[in-house]
């Protein structure tokens, strides 16, 4: 039996040992007289018998974990689709069976929360797939989801909102920069929308969610652009030379913008304002206030600025 050494309160009845050793099959025993201390505990882990010819241990009977992006968590039953029944055998009468599948997932469906999720998620995930997000952020987006239907959030406002809202809460909690119009490209709903709830549910649900970077978004923007590296590292200098003061009551994609077309005109790789505001999702009007604050805080000649940095 395998055994793994634990330190308890309660010492053996018999020989007084405090170190007792807890056993796979539940049993608690005294590491040096034996005795069974205490038995019939329950295990919560998945269930090792094997029910089968030959030897090995099988899952067959453990089931998948939790699908935190079906309504019911995946736990219920569904009938399969096909013309095949539990035998294998082939069904005859279909449009029965199509009927009977059809009744099966109505009942999964009890209220109206339930309702609301099923669409919900639904709509997360065909976002979160249009967006190439990871399955890691994509749970973390159902969870904020999830939470905002407990604590009753949902009332007066659109499901496609509060879906992006979560999304893009989640984004930022992973560091991963995406801007609100990123987001409402994919999303039924607008940017406005989109802002408006996101900050109601950060307070609400007291999310832990800091300040984002423009270092975040300089390498995604330089990508869409198809300037050079240097261009790409230039613009990180350029930020690290202008420290906090561009970054305070700014937006930072219209930093990354600025820092980038700056960048662009120090290497001789100039990107328009209206080609750097299309990708970053800003006005010209925001690059060039940008671009006139880095120009001061540097001490560059906007009209020329290679010639000092």
């Amino acid at each position: 039996m395998s055994k793994v050494k634990i330190e308890l309160v309660e010492e053996c009845p018999d020989c007084g040992c405090k170190v007792l050793d807890k056993g796979l099959d539940g049993f608690i025993s005294c590491h040096a007289c034996g005795l069974v201390v205490e038995a019939d505990i329950i295990d919560y882990g998945p269930e090792w018998r094997n029910f089968e010819d030959g030897s090995g241990k099988s899952q067959e009977r453990s089931g998948p974990a939790k699908d935190i992006f079906q309504h019911d968590y995946g736990i219920t039953t569904e009938m399969a689709p096909g013309r095949s029944d539990g035998a294998g055998g082939q069904v005859r009468n279909t449009s029965k069976w199509g009927k009977l599948r059809r009744l099966d997932n109505r009942g999964r469906i009890r209220n109206a929360t339930e309702r609301n999720l099923v669409t919900a998620l639904l709509e997360l995930k065909r976002i979160a797939t249009q967006m190439a997000l990871p399955k890691s952020l994509s749970q973390d987006a159902a969870f904020i989801y999830r939470k905002a239907v407990e604590k009753k959030l949902i009332r007066g406002r659109s499901i496609e909102g509060v879906v992006a809202a979560s999304l893009y809460a989640a984004c930022r909690m992973h560091n991963n920069p995406r801007t609100l119009d990123d987001v409402g490209k994919h999303s039924r709903t607008g940017r406005k929308e989109i802002g408006r709830t996101y900050r109601f549910l950060r307070k609400e649900l007291q999310l832990t969610i800091g300040l984002a970077s423009p270092n975040e978004y300089i390498p995604r923007f330089c990508t869409q652009l198809q300037v050079p590296i240097e261009v790409q590292l230039k613009a990180f200098e350029v930020l690290s030379l202008a420290g906090e003061d561009a970054m305070i009551s700014r937006g930072p994609t219209g930093i990354a913008a600025a820092s980038i077309y700056l960048a662009g005109m120090i290497n001789n790789c100039t990107r328009t304002q209206r080609e750097v505001a299309a990708v970053a999702g800003v006005t010209e009007v925001t690059i060039r206030n940008r671009f006139k604050e880095l120009c001061a805080i540097l001490k560059l000649d906007p009209a020329n600025p290679k010639n000092k940095l």
